[in-house]
Parts: C-alpha cells; sequence; structure tokens
C-alpha cells in the first residue's frame, strides 16, 4: 500500500510539472513576436500606458517589465487593463495587493482596447525587457525634428533685387565720375577763357556735394528703395504669429510633461489622430496624473492648485490658444498624423523642451506648399495608392510627393 502511495504521488508530481511547463509555454506563445505587433504594441504603449508607467521604472503605477510573469496570467492582464476597478472589486488577492501597493490609486479603464492591443503592448515590453542593459554613462541618441523652415514673409528675391539695385547705383556713380574726368581732360585742351576754367576746375567739397542734383537723386532714391522694402515686409508679415507664446492662465510646462516625463502627445490632445483638431486636453485628463499628483518641478503646488479648483467647480481651463489658421484654409491633424504618418515636432518644433509653448513654425501657405513639394508619400502597403504609384513609377520619377496626388490643388485647403 505504500509503493502505492508513493507511486500516486510520484505521478501528481510529474503530472503537476508537465502542466506547469505547458502552463509557462501557453503563456509565452500567447505574446506576438513579430515586428509590425512590436512596432503596434510600441504605439500604443505610448498612446496609452506612457503617462503612468514605464518599462523598468516606477512612475504613478508599477514598472511593466516582465508584466506578463508577474500577472497570474495574460487573461489577468486582459480584464485587468479593461475594467481594473471591475477586477478589484472581485476580491483578486494580486489586484487588491496591487491597489494598496500603489496608494489605492485606480488604473484608467481601456475598454476600447482589443485583446490583439493589449497583446501588441505585452510584445513590445517583452521586447525591451529582452534588450541588453545600457552601458553606464551611455547616452541615448538625440532625436532631432524634422523639417526646417518654409517659405514665408518677405521672398528672398526682394531683398536680391535691392542689392542689385544698389551696386548699379554704385556702377553709375563710377562711370559718372569717369565720364567727368575725361571731359576736363578733353576741355583742357580747348582755349577758355579764365571764367570757363574756374567753372571746369571748381573745388569739389562737402557743400558742393550736397547741393548737387545726383546727390539729391542718390539719397532720394536711397530712401525711397528702403521704405518701399519696409511696406513690402510689412504687408509679408500680416497674419505671420512665429513664435508668438501668449502667457496661459495656468504655468503648464511641456518640457516637463513632454520632456522629462515622456508623456505621448496623442495622451492629452485626443483629437489629433482622428479629427481635425488636435483638441485642447480636459481638466479630467489633468486629474488622472493630478488627482495623486500634488505638486511639481516647475510649477509648484499654487498652479496644480488652479487645475484642482477648476475641476471641483466643473469649469473648463481657458487656455489660450497659440497656433492660429485663418478660417479660409483647412487643415486636417488626423490626414497628416495617422495617414501621412507626420511627427508632431515637424511642426510643432521641439515641443519636449518648451516651457513655454511657443509657435515654431511660420504656417503661411507658402511653408505649406514646400512641405508638400518635398514630403514622399508613404505609399507602400496602403492599397489606396497601388494603382496610383504604379502609374507614377512607370514616369520614371524618383519618389512620388504630395504635389504629385493633387497636395498643390487649391481646393484641398481652400473649399
Amino acid at each position: 500500500m505504500t509503493i502505492n502511495y508513493h507511486c500516486s504521488a510520484l505521478k501528481s508530481l510529474i503530472l503537476s510539472i508537465v502542466l506547469a511547463f505547458s502552463s509557462l509555454s501557453t503563456f509565452a506563445q500567447e505574446i506576438p513576436t513579430d515586428d509590425a505587433s512590436i512596432a503596434a504594441g510600441k504605439q500604443l504603449f505610448d498612446t496609452n500606458c506612457k503617462t503612468c508607467h514605464r518599462i523598468n521604472e516606477r512612475l504613478i503605477g508599477p514598472p511593466l517589465g516582465h508584466v506578463y510573469e508577474r500577472a497570474p496570467s495574460i487573461e489577468w492582464i486582459h480584464d485587468f487593463v479593461r475594467n481594473s476597478s471591475a477586477v478589484i472589486a472581485s476580491g483578486d488577492p494580486y489586484a487588491v495587493n496591487l491597489f494598496n501597493e500603489y496608494n489605492k490609486v485606480l488604473m484608467t479603464s481601456f475598454s476600447s482596447l482589443k485583446n490583439e492591443d493589449i497583446d501588441n503592448i505585452l510584445a513590445y515590453i517583452k521586447s525591451e525587457d529582452e534588450k541588453p542593459a545600457a552601458e553606464p554613462g551611455a547616452q541615448p541618441g538625440a532625436q532631432t525634428a524634422a523639417g526646417g523652415e518654409g517659405a514665408g514673409g518677405a521672398p528672398e528675391y526682394l531683398n536680391l533685387i535691392l542689392i542689385g539695385m544698389v551696386i548699379i547705383l554704385v556702377l553709375l556713380v563710377v562711370i559718372l565720375l569717369f565720364l567727368i574726368s575725361a571731359i576736363k581732360r578733353f576741355l583742357d585742351t580747348r582755349d577758355l577763357t579764365e571764367e570757363q576754367k574756374e567753372i571746369v576746375h571748381s573745388p569739389i567739397n562737402l557743400g558742393t556735394i550736397t547741393r548737387s542734383r545726383g546727390f539729391i537723386f542718390v539719397v532720394a532714391f536711397i530712401v525711397v528703395a528702403l521704405g518701399f522694402k519696409g511696406v513690402i515686409n510689412a504687408l509679408y508679415s500680416i497674419g505671420i504669429q512665429q513664435d508668438y507664446a501668449p502667457q496661459q492662465p495656468i504655468a503648464f510646462s511641456h518640457k516637463v510633461h513632454a520632456g522629462e516625463y515622456e508623456i505621448d502627445c496623442k495622451y492629452c490632445h485626443t483629437g489629433v489622430a482622428k479629427g481635425k483638431n488636435a483638441t485642447i486636453p480636459s481638466v479630467n485628463i489633468c486629474m488622472n496624473c493630478h488627482n495623486q499628483i500634488k505638486s511639481g518641478t516647475l510649477t509648484g503646488e499654487a498652479e496644480i492648485a488652479k487645475i484642482v479648483r477648476a475641476y471641483n467647480e466643473n469649469k473648463p481651463i481657458e487656455w489660450v490658444r497659440v497656433h492660429n489658421l485663418p478660417d479660409l484654409a483647412y487643415f486636417n491633424h488626423a490626414q497628416h498624423v495617422t495617414v501621412g504618418g507626420i511627427e508632431c515636432e515637424t511642426c510643432h518644433g521641439p515641443i519636449q523642451e518648451m516651457e513655454v509653448v511657443r509657435q515654431h513654425s511660420l504656417l503661411t501657405m507658402g511653408w505649406c506648399i514646400d512641405c508638400h513639394r518635398t514630403t514622399q508619400v508613404n505609399a507602400r502597403g496602403n492599397a489606396y495608392y497601388d494603382k496610383l504609384l504604379e502609374v507614377h513609377e512607370g514616369s520614371g520619377k524618383a519618389g512620388m510627393t504630395v504635389e504629385d496626388i493633387g497636395g498643390l490643388e487649391c481646393s484641398k485647403c481652400h473649399y
């Protein structure tokens, strides 16, 4: 009987080990490893998770490195991400301990995320976990914003015209001096009266120069040319607000939020990927973090108190608009960000370095046109462009720009 007991115990132990390895194998297989899933997961992580989590650092929430190993199961992660409060309310011991450890801060429910989306996020986290640790003192590569300043303001050719006219004027003066010298030498060969010789060889001084018609003409020409240039510059600067940085009702620092804490732009500006306007963040979005964070490095308690006051009084924060386009121009953020894949820094500049947000680019018609003439359309893998790309490549051109697909047509921006 003892032998039977030991055999049964051994069988149970072997079965437990087999089930454990089977569970681990199934657990690992549920996380995708392909590059497309990892790339999609990174985008989802930056948009939804990065505000409160890091891979290897504790922020508002726990670090997410190896979370797929710590959590009870992948299915548990799915449920917790979509509705953490429901999992905690069910009495789940792991969820309750996590809730208590992090000061009873409820995680935002991401009910719109599908299982595949969460698996892609886990794929990205796992790929980061498997990367070798950075060497001490190593500095990450600096990212530079794409895109330079485009055309705007007074065109350069006006300056060139003005410089050319001044050069021509100087040459005319030099030619006139040579002519005067040649005429004097010619007159010296003639029999002139004393009065005529006195006129020909009259001394040249400051008084005679300033009273001469030629000098008056040159001065008048320069004054008129500079005045004309000033008027043209003023006309071209109408409606241009480059470097405009108005004072805001709350001293919000993008350098702290987007720079130091690396909060993704799309987390606060929720409309940028799906609508015409990027939208100004609501007070509720601010309170997702500032329910717990009551002081800041640069803003301080007084500025955060303004957010809390607006939340308690159910009043919106009256932010001052920085980037303004005329009503006659149509611009769609989703078309550029989601379809075109344009980074926010391309137009808005190094926003992660700005204490006070300013208008970085000109945002003029010429600036937009220059961008459409030079920006390549990322048409690969998009069936909408297949036929157009085939025709374009058949013409022998190197790349297809926005201009090539009608990006300079008036009706694109002016309905």
